[in-house]
């Protein structure tokens, strides 16, 4: 290609398959033609040629000048003026724009345990079974009341009572008491319900036993 002025002349050549593809991606990257960047290359290449046959006519000057002043020529890493030099990467016109840091994403938030929610164990209120004069404190999503030993968190010995007869269940945010298919059922306000939301105070029987809740 020859330079006039602003006027440049088109001549073809041939250019490998994989060399367009590199200038290609680089004229995407860098948001400027192929034409531009193979121009730039071609010129650093015929500029870093015109230094390297400039270095070798002065070390073949200094060689000369040595041999005839009878001093020792200092050893001189041979030049390839055949090898085409690095050349030097187009630098983006893009400035680059560093995202934004949020200090409250850094902080480290532990999971959730499997099977419950973030929001269940925060909500959470403790609540408190009285039956039988005694006290007991739900502390598990499902507690277990029935005649079973080893089966169940609460055992009544009583031939009425299933062994898995009613459980004591924590779902979304709130506990439920729930029948769990027993013959007998479970009666709140003289009625047999299935499932109840359990309320501040509620009363429950199953058979001839009661059951009183509360939070604290």
């Amino acid at each position: 290609m020859a330079d006039q002025g602003d006027r440049k002349t088109v001549r073809a050549f041939q250019c490998r398959d994989y060399l367009f593809e590199i200038f290609d991606r680089l004229s995407a990257e860098h948001q400027c033609s192929v034409d531009y960047l193979i121009n730039e290359a071609m010129r650093e290449y015929a500029h870093a040629r015109e230094q390297s046959v400039a270095a070798l006519g002065m070390q073949s000057q200094d060689l000369a000048n040595s041999a005839v002043a009878g001093a020792p020529a200092m050893s001189t890493p041979a030049v390839d003026a055949r090898r085409p030099p690095m050349l030097t990467p187009v630098p983006s016109r893009r400035p680059t724009v560093q995202p934004a840091v949020n200090p409250l994403m850094a902080v480290t938030v532990p999971p959730p345990l499997p099977g419950r929610r973030p929001s269940d164990v925060a909500s959470r209120r403790v609540l408190m079974l009285q039956f039988n004069g005694e006290t007991f404190p739900v502390e598990k999503d499902e507690f277990i009341i029935g005649r079973g030993v080893r089966t169940t968190d609460l055992a009544i010995r009583d031939g009425n009572i299933s062994r898995k007869h009613a459980a004591v269940v924590f779902h979304d945010g709130a506990y439920f008491m729930k029948d769990l298919g027993s013959t007998n059922g479970i009666e709140f306000a003289g009625q047999r319900v299935e499932s109840k939301r359990i309320e501040e105070g509620d009363v429950y029987r199953i058979c001839d036993y009661e059951f009183r809740f509360s939070y604290q």
